[in-house]
């Protein structure tokens, strides 16, 4: 039984050192265009959601989710998030796939993160994907609001919808036509 112990030990020690290995030779690729390998993927998403998860505050969003707030969020987002992550207008970023990893496209594929987590991620960042901390350039509750406007974007009161269409020209994803608008 010590022997089998030692070989998985050995065995963890050796790739480990094979990793070191290949990247220190600098065979690892660089170009920020390509396609991560599905395993890297894997790894780094679970690792980036585990370190948020232990380091993230569990917040509460102290702005109220008002219809002028999420709209204040909506064009917070469009001047400050949209070029990487996906314009109102449903369309996905020209930078999704210029970024490593990929970009996520918030718009078109939202996500269903709870708000301290985002906003964890707004106000700080997150290193070697190329987001921005964004607390030195916006105020806590300007990151509130965006927080909550791409935390609800399925799920926007009518107003909020109504805006999106008159400034947009498109519905808001999961959004439904009322009575009103089905004429």
């Amino acid at each position: 039984m010590r022997n089998f112990i030692l070989g998985i030990l050995a065995a963890f020690l050796l790739l480990g050192l094979g990793g070191l290995a290949i990247a220190g030779f600098g065979l690892m690729p660089t170009n920020a265009d390509s396609s991560p390998p599905a395993v890297e993927l894997r790894v780094a998403t679970s690792a980036l959601h585990t370190a948020m998860s232990r380091h993230a505050p569990r917040l509460s969003n102290p702005v109220l989710a008002t219809d002028e707030n999420l709209i204040a969020g909506m064009k917070i987002y469009t001047i400050n998030c949209a070029v990487c992550h996906g314009t109102l207008d449903n369309q996905r970023s020209l930078l999704e796939h210029s970024f490593y990893p990929p970009v996520p496209q918030l718009i078109v594929d939202p996500i269903d993160d709870p708000q301290w987590h985002i906003f964890y991620a707004v106000r700080n960042g997150i290193r070697y994907t190329g987001m921005p901390s964004w607390r030195h350039a916006l105020s806590e509750q300007d990151m509130w609001k965006v927080t909550g406007f791409i935390s609800q974007v399925e799920t926007l009161p009518p107003a909020v919808q109504d805006y999106w269409v008159q400034s947009y020209g498109v519905r808001p994803p999961g959004a439904t036509l009322r009575p009103s608008q089905a004429q």
